[in-house]
């Protein structure tokens, strides 16, 4: 049997880096990026945004040698923390 921890499909990532974002109505707001896997990434963001919003997301590389991440994500949950929000997303299409 499988650890707790180790429970997910994918493995998490600690990610911690700047994430730009545009919501369905084209408007552009920035992120952190907390932590990346496979299927979804959560996001420390000073907004919130709804259940089920369709965000589009551009993850900048530190390096040269990796193309950005584009991605397609859903927001499964949004909780309060502290001075801003952490949403949970699933990541429904790579660009």
């Amino acid at each position: 049997m499988r650890d707790y921890s180790e429970k997910r499909d994918f493995h998490r990532m600690q990610v911690n880096s700047e994430i730009e974002l545009t919501d369905s109505n084209g408007e552009k707001f920035t992120g952190i990026c907390r932590d990346l896997s496979a299927a979804g990434m959560q996001l420390f963001v000073k907004r919130p945004v709804a259940v089920g919003e369709e965000l589009k997301t551009l993850l900048h590389p530190t390096g040269d040698q990796i193309p950005p991440l584009e991605t397609v994500c859903e927001v499964l949950r949004c909780e309060q923390d502290r001075e801003g929000y952490l949403l949970g997303t699933t990541i429904n299409e790579v660009s």
